[in-house]
């Protein structure tokens, strides 16, 4: 019984070690799995503005813009969406996302898509929610 004991107990503290000293690389992994708000990698996607596509720079800032934003809080029902939204497809491995953008001037309501699940949450971000620099000219469409 003592030995059972024993083996246990060393079997549970080289667990413990090994969950309490992981590499940062391979819990940064686990941890991305279940992030709300997700980086963008401009490799894999798409943005659009009332059906024009953006690509360039203005791709780039946007992306940018919204990988730095300051996440808020969640809701648990989806808000009501005025005006038009900023439109980013993206994939995550072999899962389509996608966002919709709706800006306000204290935030920006983001609506994530992915297979049949619809969560909603709050951005703040000062040049997403300010549309003047994302407006839709010949130089971008």
């Amino acid at each position: 019984m003592t030995t059972w004991f024993i083996v246990t107990l060393f079997i549970f503290g080289a667990v413990k070690v090994l969950v309490s000293s992981m590499p940062t690389s391979v819990v940064e992994s686990i941890i991305s799995r279940f992030e709300l708000h997700q980086k963008l990698e401009e490799e894999n996607t798409s943005i659009s503005i009332d059906g024009k596509n953006i690509e360039g720079e203005m791709k780039r800032q946007v992306i940018h813009e919204f990988n730095e934003a300051l996440f808020l809080d969640k809701h648990y029902f989806p808000p009501h969406g005025e005006g038009t939204p900023l439109v980013i497809d993206t994939k995550k491995g072999n899962k389509e996302i996608r966002f919709s953008l709706y800006s306000h001037e204290e935030h920006v309501d983001v609506i994530k898509q992915y297979k049949k699940k619809i969560v909603a949450y709050r951005l703040r971000s000062k040049s997403l929610q300010t549309l003047a620099p994302l407006a839709i000219t010949e130089d971008y469409a």
